[in-house]
C-alpha cells in the first residue's frame, strides 16, 4: 500500500477557538491509483491534500507514505519527502516567469543537488513526454495555458515521484484545453503512476477510477468511477 492514513484528525487553532478540519479520516491508496478527492468549500478536502502533499502534519492520527510514518518526520525530513517523493500540479501552474520551460523544470533537481548535466538531460526526456520538446527555451508568457500546465506537468515528473498530486489542475484553462491535461493523465497513469486529483468539477473528478467524497471533515463517500468499474471488468 503506497498510502495509509490512519484515524487522522486537523484542528486548526484561531484565537482561543480550536477549529476541526479534518475529525477521523481513514484511508488506503494503492501504487497506481488513479483517484479524485472532492467536496464542497470548507469540505477539509484542501487540508487533506496539504497533508497527503507533506505540506502539513497532522493534529492526531498516522499518515503512512511507502511504509514511512510521515507524522514522525521533522520540517526537514519532510521537506525532503515533498522534493523526491511528490510531484505537485497546480491550477495557476507556479511557473518562474524569467525562466524558460527547460529551467523551470530542472528546478527540483536544483534543489536536490543534482549535478547539471544530468539534470538537464533528465528535464528534456521530462518535456518531451507531455510534447514540450519544440518549446524548451520558450519562457511561460510565450506559452499558452496548456503548454504551461504541461511545463509544470514535467517539472511534477522529473524527480520520479511516488505520486502525482494535482490541485485543480484544469481550474485555469479552458475545457478543451483541460480535456486535453486530462488526456495527458491517462497517458501517465497508463505509464505506472500513481495520481491524486483535487476537483470541484465532477466531470473532472470522472476521469479517475475512484472518487472519494468529504465534507464535514469526513469521508462522505468512497466510490469506483465508471472508468473504475470498467477497469475491474
Amino acid at each position: 500500500m503506497l498510502i495509509e492514513i490512519k484515524d487522522l484528525t486537523k484542528n486548526y487553532v484561531m484565537g482561543e477557538i480550536e477549529v476541526p478540519a479534518l475529525k477521523g479520516i481513514n484511508l488506503k491508496i494503492a501504487r497506481n491509483e488513479y483517484v479524485a478527492i472532492m467536496g464542497p468549500s470548507g469540505s477539509g478536502k484542501s487540508t487533506l491534500m496539504n497533508i497527503l502533499g507533506c505540506l502539513d502534519t497532522p493534529t492526531t492520527g498516522n499518515y503512512l507514505f511507502n511504509r514511512v510514518d510521515v507524522s514522525t518526520l521533522d520540517d526537514d525530513q519532510l521537506s525532503e519527502m515533498r522534493n523526491r517523493q511528490i510531484g505537485f500540479i497546480f491550477q495557476n501552474f507556479n511557473l518562474l516567469p524569467r525562466m524558460n520551460a527547460l529551467h523551470n523544470v530542472e528546478l527540483p533537481l536544483m534543489y536536490a543537488g543534482v549535478p547539471k548535466h544530468e539534470r538537464t538531460e533528465r528535464a528534456l526526456k521530462s518535456l518531451g513526454r507531455v510534447g514540450l520538446a519544440e518549446r524548451i527555451h520558450h519562457k511561460p508568457t510565450e506559452l499558452s495555458g496548456g503548454q504551461k500546465q504541461r511545463v509544470a506537468i514535467a517539472r511534477a515528473l522529473v524527480s520520479n515521484p511516488g505520486i502525482l498530486l494535482a490541485d485543480e489542475p484544469t481550474g485555469a484553462l479552458d475545457s478543451k484545453t483541460g480535456d486535453e491535461i486530462m488526456a495527458l493523465f491517462d497517458e501517465l497513469y497508463n505509464e505506472g503512476n500513481t495520481i491524486i486529483v483535487i476537483t470541484h468539477e465532477r466531470e473532472i473528478a470522472e476521469y479517475s477510477h475512484r472518487i472519494i467524497y468529504i465534507k464535514d471533515g469526513l469521508i462522505f463517500s468512497d466510490e469506483p468511477t465508471e472508468r473504475g468499474k470498467q477497469l475491474k471488468r
